[in-house]
């Protein structure tokens, strides 16, 4: 029988007395309203100031000192040239202990360790997020000269092999939605900036079962990727290999797609997916 003193003793470190009581006395206002607006932010995605107010029924000045708070912190983005507001890396950081217990970080983690055994470079793993790439998971290769996307790193999809591999194999409206949000980014002379062009790389992923970057994003680094499909058959993330051009040669191109193809393979049907 356990000891009643040791129990209280035990609960109260975790919770106070009376815990139990969710009213209006035991919430901070402050704090909920600020979290709201954080909650709202990411559901809206990039959006403007007058918007996100608007949107809220809150004034604009309250509102600004919310975002500048929380951007402090690295949890909200300001886009100075396009003056929009967004979902900083920040609030991946706070949320990365639930997202080490989710079953796609989970289920991922001994396969993206196999795929860079098997390739010798650098293993990924990304969602989308807000229209940008958002790096959940690494397994780096011991080489010297490596790619590294720490978890929490954001990139734009255009410029990115998983997020070529998202945008090639989700719903055409999604699709052409994030890709006419804002102008494509222009990183190397390589990178596809021309919306034609970009459509017809992305309808050959779809046909060839990857997606390739080809020093779109940064010079002398290559990244072969292939989508994750989970059980209604949605691509809900990306696996790929990611590492510099004297390693990743277009003799070499084949043999990675086959293996990351076959670890995406691997994963969506540990997420249920029928492939």
């Amino acid at each position: 029988m356990n000891d009643p003193v040791e129990s209280t003793d035990k609960r109260s470190r975790g919770r106070p007395r009376g815990w139990h009581d969710k009213t209006e006395q035991n919430t901070i206002k402050s704090l909920d309203r600020a979290i709201v607006v954080l909650q709202r932010l990411g559901e809206l995605g990039a959006v403007t100031l007058t918007d996100l107010a608007s949107d809220l029924g809150q004034s604009p000045a309250t509102v600004y000192r919310v975002l500048v708070t929380f951007q402090n912190r690295e949890l909200v983005d300001f886009d100075d040239r396009a003056q929009l507001w967004s979902v900083g890396p920040g609030a991946f950081l706070i949320g990365a202990t639930f997202l080490r217990r989710t079953s796609l970080v989970e289920r991922a983690r001994p396969i993206l360790r196999a795929l860079m055994q098997e390739t010798g470079e650098t293993a990924n793993l990304g969602i989308e997020r807000n229209g940008e790439v958002l790096f959940v998971s690494q397994v780096e290769t011991h080489s010297n000269i490596r790619a590294f996307f720490p978890p929490g790193t954001v990139s734009e999809m255009h410029a990115s092999g998983i997020g070529k591999a998202l945008l090639a194999f989700m719903a055409e409206d999604r699709r052409d939605a994030i890709l006419s949000a804002q102008p494509l980014t222009t990183y190397t002379a390589q990178t596809l900036t021309q919306l034609d062009a970009l459509i017809e790389d992305l309808r050959i992923s779809q046909g060839r079962g990857y997606a390739f970057d080809a020093d779109e994003k940064t010079d002398g680094m290559r990244c072969i990727a292939a989508p994750v499909f989970d059980a209604f058959g949605e691509p809900v993330a990306g696996i790929s290999v990611s590492g510099p051009t004297v390693r990743v040669t277009d003799e070499d191109i084949e043999g990675l797609a086959q293996a990351v193809k076959s670890a995406a393979r691997s994963l969506s049907i540990a997420m249920g997916a029928s492939v």
